[in-house]
């Protein structure tokens, strides 16, 4: 399974690839990006993962606006801090909203 992890903190990106590899050794980690600019040039010039994990909130704006911007054909579960963007999550390509805490996510 490839998975793609949009987050700009890179101890919580660090940290999310930790548990996911952790619960299946063979995930292959596609990229770790940092901002909405750098996801939508990625998701423009590379292959679909199976799966990404969107933070919400990044230095350059928010995740939503990458689907605004491209086509997203691949599942998303969104990581995020806050709760009040779980309905607009699941108006997108969103299967799940997991909501972090500092300790593991």
């Amino acid at each position: 399974m490839r998975v793609v992890v949009l987050e700009d903190e890179y101890g919580v990106a660090q940290n999310l690839c930790d548990i996911l590899l952790e619960i299946e050794p063979d995930i292959e980690i596609s990229a770790i990006i940092e901002t909405v600019k750098e996801a939508v040039k990625w998701v423009n010039n590379n292959p679909k993962p199976d799966l990404g994990f969107f933070d919400i909130r990044l230095a350059d704006g928010d995740s939503f606006e990458i689907f605004e911007k491209v086509k997203i054909s691949f599942p998303v579960i969104f990581t995020t801090a806050y709760d009040e963007y779980a309905l607009r999550a699941f108006k997108v390509n969103s299967i799940d909203y997991l909501l972090k805490n500092n300790r593991r996510i």
